[in-house]
C-alpha cells in the first residue's frame, strides 16, 4: 500500500469514527444536561457541558482530517499532515478551557453554600451511563487510530478517556452525595473532573508542540534504523541520522559512507536500497533523504576547499598534451579524500612505460594531487 492509499484509508477511518462519536455525544449530552437539571446535580450538568464541547472538537477533527488528506502541492511539498498536529493543539486548548470553566463554577458553589444542590438517584444512573458510553468510544476510537496510525484519532480517543474518567469521578461524587446527603461532595466531584480535563488538555498541547518543533523519533527506533542501514550491502557506516515527525508520518535524512572508489550510479543504487529497506521496515516513514559520503564527514570536511573539476583539468590537460596522451584521453575521475585528490585517467590505448614515467613526474608537481592512476579501455573481442 503506497502513501496515498494510506492517507485515503486514514481519512475514511477518521471520518467514520468521528461521526459515530458525534451521534453518541449528542444523545449523551442531552441526557446529562436535562437529567442533571432534573436530578439537581451540578457535577452531572458540568459533565454534560463537557460532552457538548466534544461536538466542537469532533467538528475540528473532521475539518482537520479533510485538510490534512490533501496531496502535496507547490506551497506544501511535504504535504498537509501538520494540520492534524495544529488541530490536536486546538483540542488541547478546548479541553483546558472546559476544565477551567468547570473549576471556577465549582469553586463559586463551594464558596457560596446556598448555591449547592442536593442531587437525586437519577444522577447516579446517568453518570454510570456516561462511563459506559465514553469508555466504549475511547476503546473504539483508539483501536482504529492505532490501526491507521492517526495522531488526531488517538488524541480524540484520549479526549474520550478523559470524559470516561471524569464521569467516574462524577459517579463517585454524586453517589456519595446522594448516600450521605452532603451537597458539597457533588461540587467536589465537579472540581476533580475539572483537574482531570485540564491535565489531558495540557498533555495534548505539550505532545503536539514537541512535534511542531521537530522533536526526533523515539531513541530505540533511531538506533534500530542505524542498525538496519549498517547491514545493507555496500554501506560501510551510517551517521548524522535525523528524524522528525509530521502527524502520523516520519521524515528521515541520513549520511551513509560508501567506498570512495565506486561509481556515482552504484552509490545511488546503494542509497535506493537504504530507502527501500527503511520504508519496508517502518510504515511511518514517508520521506527519506540519503546523503552519500566517500569518507566520514560527521566531525570534519577536509576536502571542502580543494579545487573543483574544471580547475584540475586546466592543470592536467597541458600535461597530457606534453607527454602525447591528449588524443587518447577517454575520461578523468577525481577522488576527493583526506584533503587531497586522487586522479584516475582512462586512456583509449595502453601507454608505454616511458610515457607513464613522464606523466607521473609532471603530475607530482601539481598542487593538491596525491597520486595519479592510469587505466586503459579494453574492447571485447
Amino acid at each position: 500500500m503506497n502513501q496515498s492509499e494510506k492517507k485515503d484509508l486514514r481519512y475514511q477511518a477518521v471520518q467514520k469514527v468521528t461521526l459515530v462519536g458525534v451521534v453518541v455525544n449528542i444523545v449523551l449530552a442531552l441526557a446529562q444536561v436535562i437529567g442533571g437539571f432534573i436530578a439537581q446535580s451540578q457535577a452531572l450538568i458540568a459533565d454534560g457541558f463537557h460532552t457538548l464541547s466534544d461536538l466542537i472538537t469532533d467538528f475540528v477533527v473532521l475539518v482537520a482530517a479533510k485538510m490534512a488528506n490533501k496531496a502535496p502541492d507547490e506551497d506544501h511539498p511535504y504535504g498537509h499532515e501538520r494540520i492534524e498536529t495544529v488541530a490536536t493543539i486546538i483540542l488541547g486548548l478546548a479541553l483546558g478551557g472546559v476544565g477551567i470553566g468547570i473549576a471556577l463554577d465549582a469553586v463559586d458553589r463551594l464558596q457560596n453554600p446556598e448555591k449547592l444542590l442536593q442531587p437525586g438517584a437519577l444522577a447516579v444512573s446517568l453518570a454510570i451511563l456516561a462511563i459506559v458510553c465514553k469508555e466504549g468510544l475511547y476503546r473504539y476510537t483508539y483501536k482504529v487510530g492505532k490501526t491507521v496510525n492517526s495522531s488526531i484519532l488517538k488524541a480524540n480517543a484520549m479526549h474520550h478517556r478523559s470524559d470516561a474518567v471524569s464521569s467516574v469521578m462524577v459517579a463517585i461524587g454524586v453517589g456519595a452525595s446522594v448516600m450521605f446527603s452532603i451537597p458539597w461532595l457533588d461540587a467536589l466531584a465537579a472540581m476533580a473532573v475539572a483537574v482531570m480535563i485540564f491535565y489531558m488538555g495540557a498533555k495534548l498541547i505539550l505532545d503536539s508542540t514537541m512535534e511542531l518543533v521537530d522533536t526526533a523519533w523515539e531513541t530505540e527506533k533511531v538506533e534500530s534504523m542505524l542498525s538496519l542501514i549498517g547491514d545493507i550491502d555496500g554501506v560501510q557506516s551510517a551517521h548524522m541520522l535525523r528524524t522528525r515527525k509530521m502527524s502520523s508520518n516520519v521524515l528521515v535524512d541520513v549520511h551513509i559512507q560508501v567506498s570512495p572508489y565506486i561509481s556515482v550510479s552504484e552509490g545511488h543504487h546503494i542509497a535506493e536500497q537504504v530507502m527501500g529497506a527503511l520504508k519496508e521496515h517502518y510504515d511511518e516513514v514517508s520521506d527519506i533523504m540519503v546523503h552519500i559520503d566517500p569518507e566520514d564527514d560527521e566531525t570534519a570536511a577536509p576536502s571542502r576547499d580543494l579545487p573543483n573539476r574544471a580547475d584540475i583539468l586546466k592543470q592536467l590537460k597541458p600535461v597530457l598534451k606534453e607527454v602525447g596522451l591528449a588524443d587518447q584521453l577517454d575520461n578523468v575521475i577525481l577522488h576527493y579524500l583526506d584533503g587531497q585528490i586522487e586522479v584516475e585517467i582512462t586512456l583509449s590505448e595502453a601507454p608505454s612505460q616511458r610515457v607513464l614515467a613522464q606523466l607521473q613526474q609532471h603530475c607530482s608537481a601539481l598542487a593538491n594531487i596525491r597520486n595519479v592512476r592510469v587505466v586503459h579501455a579494453i574492447t571485447p573481442a
